[in-house]
């Protein structure tokens, strides 16, 4: 299943869960966000809760990042390392280790973002 189509049924399951669908857009990947029903704003391609600021608005304290966030972030990042060692790998051994690390991470990373979604 292609990316796209993945982001229309998640946007789909949304508005069935009764999320409405605002004006607002995305600030990082440009797509609609929505309304859950408890007044939080989501992204449904970034998978991410949304906070909006108002231009004139100060902010007095930096917004802290939910442990999963920091998961989320650690594992992307680990996961762009482990393609770049394997992009220059020769040995089969080396690449099989690392195919096996990368699929742990990719696994680990999509249950995060399960755990993140279902807290929404």
């Amino acid at each position: 299943m292609s990316t796209n189509n993945d982001e229309i049924k998640s946007m789909a399951n949304l508005l069935r869960s009764g999320a409405t669908l605002t004006s607002l857009s995305c600030p990082v990947c440009s797509s609609p966000i929505f309304r859950l029903k408890n007044e939080s704003l989501w992204c449904a391609k970034c998978q991410k809760k949304v906070i909006v600021v108002k231009e004139d608005e100060q902010i007095n304290e930096i917004q802290t990042i939910s442990p999963l966030e920091k998961v989320e972030y650690t594992l992307t990042t680990k996961i762009l390392e482990i393609n770049d060692r394997i992009k220059d790998e020769k040995d089969i051994t080396e690449l099989h280790k690392l195919s096996l690390v990368l699929t742990s991470l990719l696994d680990n990373l999509d249950k995060a973002k399960k755990v993140e979604r279902q807290r929404f």
